[in-house]
């Protein structure tokens, strides 16, 4: 390998728009993200539902669906 053309591998703060923290190695000291493992539907169990003026309440009387 060639050497002085690598960047500096440093610890990196991650933090989340929910609020959570977590450290890792990158050549970035700070990097922000929008969705993680705590906040994520895959991982939490839970499904958000974006509602645009009603159409999943329209759309499950339609269906007759709960």
């Amino acid at each position: 390998m060639k050497k002085d053309i690598h960047p500096e591998y440093v610890a990196c703060t991650v933090s989340c728009a929910c609020g959570n923290k977590f450290e890792t190695m990158s050549n970035k000291p700070e990097i922000k993200i929008d969705i993680c493992n705590e906040c994520h539907p895959f991982f939490t169990g839970s499904e958000k539902i974006v509602d645009a003026a009603g159409r999943v309440e329209k759309f499950k009387k339609k269906y007759n669906l709960k």
